[in-house]
């Protein structure tokens, strides 16, 4: 109660002597020290978690530990998250969307740690996702949060998850500017301009409290050091497909392991079956091993021989394309070990592995090429470019891949064949799937939010907002005359018809017998049922409220009856749906 006291004072306070915009630009502030605090704990934790468990292993066998680290990781993440959270952590960017489509843009407080905290139990032991996806969510719950408890609006809400999410991957990557586009495009966020001001906020905050406090030691950072060659531009657009097809098949493959892991009706089952296999995997091709930095950061310093390190196939260092066949199979099964990973009880993203996955298809490309004798070209640039090619095409975001790689390689040397890479892999795979890894179940739903002022208005509503269950009802077996007593008690000019066990018979239209209820020969005569008509169409409680509006669209009606399992549960009106539209798309704009 004292709290409460104290709150409401305070918020009464704000309103007096603090204006609406300058108060938010408070609230990105404090929202981006607290992202860019939380990216370096987390990237600390299981950076030296991994150091510690991995650094003393031989680089010249394969060691059994990299079979029994991942299970242990995976068994130790399930047992947090069923004890202590007790709710459904994984697939952070999704939850994100979700919630605000779906939840008004809430986030359950035990977000702001319970990630960070299963992330690492994951990642440090080796689960092969990243970090990335779990410190979004953080940074984008302490926004929530911090917007709910100050007893915000929806838009503002909204706002403040996205600052969480630029202050998490700025702090991450020191990139602002791609930490400020994926807000936007991957969050999809339908902001003003003015709403920019506190994501650059959030965003360079977040940079500027990971540079101060955590240095270069950790955080995957490159100089550019051979320039981009204008003959190379075939193999660029070359690159862009392959990275497309691949992305495709990073999407279907990654739905698809986790559809069959969800049909597993034990936890146990799923834990078992998945860290066996991810063991396997890791035992197999350790560069597999957790986020993979290591191995992007072996690869664009010229040593990309060390992804042979503790692995049986060590001998392969010398052999030109037995060695990148290797690097081809992680790609191939840095999907399965994703997936595996999630689907079995692991916390982590994708943004990590499509990083990594894409430097490793990039270098593959140059160095085939390379070894042709054909042409030469740099192969730590197309690892570079790889990467943006692989994150715009899962991703869907190609202009988050291009200002992330160009940030990260400290200027815009590669911007152009960032640019046709980036483009062409992402429309590559929107041919094939129209919706990113993080959106198609969302979509599939109807639960996604969209740049499409339409489509997200439709989103936000629900049905219980537009659903009126204050109409009068009548039998099929009244007569007029008590059709015509009912009518005399009531405002509107629909009724439905509804037996003794609550189901939907048909509706009565005044109009319809407008002529016949002044006639009192026939109150006793006539009954409801021989008046009533059958509605166009229904509404079912599941339907999205696009199904919804496409219904009222396609019979013309005015007026449709909710019904579930013939039970009648009320009366929807166009009008109604018009009024609760306006509402959201004032909130929204």
């Amino acid at each position: 109660m004292m709290a409460e006291r104290i709150l409401h004072r305070f918020l009464a306070w704000r309103l007096k002597h603090i204006p609406h915009r300058q108060f938010v630009i408070i609230l990105s502030l404090v929202i981006g020290v607290m992202g860019g605090l939380a990216a370096i704990l987390l990237k600390n934790t299981v950076h030296y978690t991994s150091v510690l468990l991995t650094n003393w292993l031989s680089i010249e066998s394969a060691s059994v530990l990299y079979f029994a680290y991942p299970m242990i990781g995976i068994l130790l993440t399930v047992v947090f998250v069923s004890r202590f959270v007790r709710d459904k952590i994984g697939h952070g960017i999704s939850r994100i969307l979700y919630a605000i489509s779906r939840r008004n843009s809430y986030l359950a407080p035990h977000n702001t740690y319970s990630s960070m905290v299963a992330s690492t139990l994951t990642v440090g032991f080796g689960g092969s996702v990243g970090l990335e996806a779990p410190i979004v969510l953080t940074g984008s719950a302490i926004g929530s949060n911090l917007g709910r408890i100050l007893r915000l609006n929806y838009k503002t809400v909204t706002l403040l998850v996205g600052c969480g999410a630029s202050a998490a991957i700025a702090g991450i990557f020191k990139a602002p500017i791609a930490a400020v586009v994926f807000a936007l495009e991957v969050l999809m966020l339908d902001l003003t301009m003015s709403s920019l001001i506190p994501l650059m906020i959030s965003s360079v905050t977040g940079a500027t409290v990971a540079n101060f406090l955590l240095g270069r030691d950790v955080i995957f950072n490159y100089t550019l050091q051979e320039p981009f060659e204008l003959n190379n531009i075939p193999f660029y657009i070359l690159l862009g497909v392959v990275c497309g097809l691949v992305s495709y098949y990073y999407t279907w493959g990654t739905m698809k392991v986790e559809s069959r892991f969800s049909r597993m009706d034990k936890p146990w089952k799923r834990l078992l079956t998945g860290g066996v296999i991810l063991g396997l995997l890791i035992f197999l091709f350790p560069p597999l091993y957790g986020e993979g930095y290591e191995t992007l950061k072996s690869i664009l310093s010229g040593q990309a021989v060390e992804t042979l390190h503790s692995s049986l196939f060590y001998s392969f260092r010398e052999r030109y394309w037995l060695f990148l066949l290797f690097l081809s199979m992680i790609v191939v099964f840095k999907m399965v070990a994703m997936a595996v990973t999630t689907g079995s009880g692991g916390v982590g993203g994708i943004f990590a592995p499509t990083l990594f996955s894409g430097g490793i298809l990039g270098f593959v490309f140059a160095r085939a090429a390379n070894g042709t004798g054909l042409i030469h070209v740099s192969e730590s640039n197309f690892a570079l470019v790889g990467m943006a090619g692989l994150m715009a095409g899962i991703m869907h975001a190609p202009l988050t891949a291009i200002f992330l790689i160009a940030e990260l390689t400290g200027g815009y040397g590669l911007f152009i064949p960032l640019i046709i890479t980036s483009t062409i892999s992402y429309m590559t795979t929107m041919y094939f799937e129209p919706h990113s890894i993080y959106t198609r179940r969302l979509a599939e739903r109807g639960e996604l939010l969209t740049h499409y002022k339409d489509q997200a208005v439709l989103t936000l509503m629900k049905l219980d907002e537009v659903i009126e269950k204050d109409l009068k009802t009548v039998s099929p077996n009244a007569s007029l005359g008590e059709l015509v007593k009912v009518i005399s008690k009531s405002r509107r000019n629909i009724f439905p018809v509804v037996d003794g066990e609550g189901i939907l018979k048909g509706i009565v239209h005044m109009d319809q017998i407008r002529d016949i209820i002044f006639n009192p020969d026939l109150y006793e005569t006539m009954f409801v049922r021989d008046l009533m008509i059958l509605p166009p169409e229904t509404i079912s409680p599941g339907d999205s409220m696009e199904m919804v509006m496409n219904k009222f669209n396609e019979t013309g009606a005015w007026n449709l009856p909710v019904v579930d399992r013939e039970k009648y549960m009320g009366m929807i009106s166009k009008s109604k749906m018009f009024s609760v539209y306006r509402k959201w798309l004032m909130e929204i704009s």
